[in-house]
């Protein structure tokens, strides 16, 4: 008996745990950013600073920050990002960025392209 019900009871969950997936999936959005692009950061919600007094420029209850430039990819889902270049760095959740459109993105980064490999610079096993 004990048996029949750890087998249903993993069944029962392995549904579950895929319409979970299936859901997700949906609603979630395939966005990818590069070093250099442009993001809006989701600063409102449950468990971020709440600022008291008037939020810069006048916008009362703007929940996004920015434009912050992508300064390097982490992972899939990580990422360092930095307001400017003298402010300190974040590393957030891609869940919390949102591609800048605006028309004057930040331009103070430089991607720097890595250097060309030539002969001498590949170390090899001997």
């Amino acid at each position: 008996m004990d048996q029949i019900h750890r087998f249903a009871r993993g069944e029962k969950m392995k549904i579950h745990s895929d319409k979970m997936k299936q859901r997700l999936d949906t609603t979630s959005t395939e966005t990818a950013f590069k070093p250099g692009d442009a993001v809006w950061l989701y600063a409102g919600g449950k468990g971020n600073k709440r600022r008291k007094g008037k939020v810069k420029g006048g916008r009362k209850g703007s929940n996004w920050e920015g434009p912050y430039t992508i300064i390097r990819k982490i992972n899939d889902l990580v990422y360092r990002i930095q307001l400017s270049p003298r402010s300190k760095p974040k590393v957030v959740h891609l869940e919390r960025l949102a591609r800048y459109t605006g028309h004057n993105p930040p331009d103070w980064f430089v991607v720097e392209d890595p250097p060309p490999r030539t002969e001498d610079s590949v170390i090899r096993d001997e």
